[in-house]
């Protein structure tokens, strides 16, 4: 038999690529973060919008300049756990009666700065902006970002995809795999250091069934959902700061966890930097709802 057709090559080889190069795997877990750089929510089903997860980093804490402030110079910001009702985000922290904040209300408008980004955003108030500040020990505000404003992603990173955030770093998700986070502790044992959990690592999306590291390679997330189809492509491996060195329990800032990604995760892509997850942006399901036990199709990057 002589050789096949080209098209019928083609298609058979192109069959075979995609079989070979399919990660299946499942969302493990959901993670929203309400208020940036304080304590995220795990939840079992969350509508995802083109900015991410639904209501994902649509707050901000700002400094006297107005510029955002993390738990970089905050450590104990981890400590500030909210919980979201249908009409408000309420927020605990030790020592602290809790904060009720309205959802679909704001105060003032004004513009505020997030990395080299200036967006417009809403402040929360002076009953807000006492709370945080008696808990920080410093003076902050509390703002809201602007629903109708279109933060854009790096485009160096999304290529053609027009992809936009909210007061996220920069990529509307962040996703990281279960066997990730099982390999980082097992070096974290075998240098006598205390194992962690992923709320150091602040992701949306958490899948089981890969190998340590495999979503590095992974370049689409396919996942099918009662209302249709979410694709998520990712982008850029997230370098990692000092956040994954604050203990989520007590706000302190260690260095067991940024020493031990600095020995095995420096990433040539990000000219040496030490990653941990990938990000990500949505190319396709906002209005979907994603849920723990998803079945995910991971297709890998050639």
């Amino acid at each position: 038999m002589g050789p096949w057709p080209v098209a019928g090559h083609n298609a058979k080889a192109l069959a075979l690529e995609t079989a070979l190069s399919a990660l299946p795997c499942t969302v493990q877990s959901l993670f929203a973060y309400p208020v940036k750089s304080c304590a995220g929510i795990a939840v079992t089903q969350w509508l995802l919008d083109d900015t991410g997860l639904d209501l994902d980093r649509a707050w901000m804490l700002v400094d006297e300049r107005r510029e955002f402030v993390t738990q970089r110079e905050v450590p104990r910001l981890a400590l500030v756990q909210p919980t979201l009702r249908r009409d408000e985000l309420v927020l605990r922290a030790p020592g602290m009666l809790a904060l009720h904040v309205a959802v679909d209300r704001v105060d003032q408008p004004l513009r505020v700065r997030v990395w080299d980004d200036t967006v417009p955003a809403w402040d929360l108030g002076p009953l807000a902006a006492q709370w945080f500040s008696d808990f920080a020990g410093r003076p902050l505000r509390l703002v809201r970002f602007e629903p109708e404003h279109r933060r854009q992603s790096d485009a160096r990173w999304t290529g053609p995809h027009a992809a936009h955030t909210a007061f996220a770093d920069g990529f509307a998700l962040l996703v990281l795999s279960s066997a990730s986070l099982d390999g980082l502790n097992q070096r974290l044992a075998r240098q006598g250091a205390a194992a962690v959990d992923m709320r150091r690592f602040r992701p949306n999306l958490v899948l089981g069934g890969l190998q340590a590291h495999d979503e590095d390679s992974i370049e689409w997330l396919e996942i099918d959902t009662p209302q249709g189809l979410v694709r998520l492509k990712l982008v850029k491996p997230c370098a990692r700061c000092s956040i994954p060195g604050v203990d989520p329990d007590t706000g302190s800032q260690g260095f067991e966890v940024i020493d031990a990604l600095a020995g095995y995760r420096a990433d040539p892509r990000l000219e040496g930097a030490a990653t941990f997850g990938m990000n990500a942006i949505v190319v396709e399901g906002a209005g979907c709802e994603l849920a723990v036990g998803q079945t995910v199709r991971a297709q890998i990057a050639f």
